[in-house]
């Protein structure tokens, strides 16, 4: 009995509650116990509970826990004894998952969720199946640049299909909420992912750029959320809100979750929607579709000065259309004017396109030209034809737009559709009935701004030059107030 108990000892203390009452350490056989490392975690105010464990010498070292109780308490006296310290018994939070590098490729579970299969009748319908037919049309310019990009990273196949819910594949689609592009990039979220927005461009839209940036921000999630559904979720929902949920519900399932309603509808809807889209899509002969034809490989050429895309396409011999559809981020289908735009052009045309752009003398955008006459100012003439007041002056080296010369010629670039520009030397609108009593001092412009009225209706009305001199004594025609 007394053998027994010597026996059994050591495996008693091991299993003693982290609470219990420190007591007197034992003298153990010669025996290495084994304790499992615990998780990392902050201790509170419980002070933590010390084993003293003996420290043994690796030749003596009993093959058995028989072997050493065989061996006697009389082994260890006067050896040294080795501290091993116990975290106190505590609330526990798990840290962030340390997921293997080889699953992120794998597919992406829920295939077979009620929802899904929902969602999967309803794609494989006849209506369905056009749509996708559709999509995947619209998608040929980009899916083989979002497949290598998806592969280069080791991520799952259906992230290829992730932008069919998002934008229906289309670079400028813009939802309610102002999100934009194939990824659908908020404003306040594109930032970080190297994109921008401003008079010429809008980079949400640059299906480059978008992709990279998407896939950056899904392979974040899956490292802090450590699975694919619950990854998706966050795309759609927000990270931080994912992670609310997560804790507060105390589970990191996303088919759980969804299942509890603990996240938006549409969140829950999200992730079933695209594993059936990615399981018609991944195999389209079994659903009666036709294989769609990719685009070729894209390359990006740098653009050092403002070209119209028409013309470069024109000039190296590519589709219009097709280098449009590789630029859709252009707000003017035009470059901007400052230098380092990588324009976006097939792998096959590159050389062509780097040619056109070096060749000297060659005009790559359409202008407007316009005679400066009497009453004409900038802004007048740039929101005419669409562009800002820096362009015009941008293309034309030493104008002030406070001194124009009459009879000048000024070069506008083209960037949009425009008639050319006269100033409304028609009757004026409204009704000048009422009249005036010129007196010292006076001018046609402060007349007009007593009156608020155009000068230049006032001038015409009168039958006087603008800047004419207003005798003092003169009735003018003005409009009543």
């Amino acid at each position: 009995m007394a053998k027994s108990f010597k026996v059994l000892l050591p495996l008693l203390l091991i299993l003693l509650p982290l609470g219990a009452q420190e007591s007197a350490a034992p003298v153990f056989p010669e025996q290495t116990l084994e304790v499992p490392e615990e998780t990392p975690v902050v201790a509170e105010e419980t002070p933590a509970r010390v084993l003293e464990l003996p420290a043994l010498a690796a030749p003596e070292t009993p093959a058995t826990l028989a072997e050493a109780a065989a061996l006697g308490s009389e082994h260890f006296q006067g050896r040294p004894l080795r501290r091993r310290i116990f975290p106190p018994t505590q609330r526990f939070t798990p840290p962030p998952p340390t997921v293997p590098a080889g699953d992120r490729a794998a597919p992406i579970p829920g295939l077979d969720q009620p929802l899904t299969q929902r969602y999967l009748r309803q794609y494989s319908s006849p209506a369905g199946l056009a749509w996708l037919k559709e999509v995947m049309e619209r998608a040929r310019p980009y899916l083989g640049f979002v497949r290598e990009e998806i592969a280069e990273r080791g991520l799952p196949a259906e992230l290829l299909y992730l932008p069919v819910i998002e934008s229906g594949y289309l670079p400028t689609a813009v939802s309610r909420s102002g999100a934009a592009g194939l990824w659908q990039f908020m404003r306040n979220s594109m930032t970080p992912f190297n994109m921008r927005v401003d008079d010429w461009l809008d980079e949400r839209m640059d299906f480059w750029k978008s992709t990279q940036g998407a896939l950056r921000k899904l392979e974040e999630n899956y490292q802090a959320l450590g699975n694919w559904p619950m990854a998706l979720a966050a795309y759609n929902a927000g990270l931080g809100g994912i992670r609310q949920v997560s804790r507060r519900a105390g589970s990191d399932d996303y088919w759980k979750l969804s299942e509890q309603k603990a996240l938006r509808t549409e969140t829950i809807h999200y992730v079933p929607k695209l594993l059936a889209v990615a399981e018609i899509l991944c195999q389209p002969r079994k659903y009666g579709l036709d294989l769609w034809q990719e685009s070729p490989e894209w390359v990006r050429v740098p653009v050092e000065k403002i070209v119209d895309l028409d013309m470069v396409a024109r000039e190296a011999g590519i589709e219009e259309a097709l280098l449009r559809q590789g630029n859709r981020e252009l707000l003017y289908n035009t470059s901007p004017p400052a230098a380092g735009y990588l324009l976006k052009v097939p792998a096959e045309s590159a050389a062509q396109v780097e040619e056109v752009l070096k060749r000297g003398g060659l005009e790559l955008v359409r202008n407007y030209y316009h005679t400066i006459r009497y009453g004409d100012t900038l802004s007048a003439l740039a929101l005419h034809y669409g562009v800002t007041v820096a362009l015009i002056e941008g293309a034309n080296p030493g104008i002030r737009s406070t001194a124009l010369r009459i009879g000048s010629r000024l070069k506008i670039p083209a960037l949009k559709e425009a008639a050319p520009y006269t100033r409304n030397n028609g009757p004026p609108s409204e009704s000048f009935t009422g009249s005036y009593l010129v007196r010292k001092g006076d001018t046609l412009w402060s007349i007009a701004l007593a009156h608020d009225t155009d000068p230049m209706d006032l001038a015409q009305v009168n039958n006087m030059d603008i800047n004419g001199i207003l005798r003092e004594g003169r009735t003018l025609k003005v409009p009543i107030r």
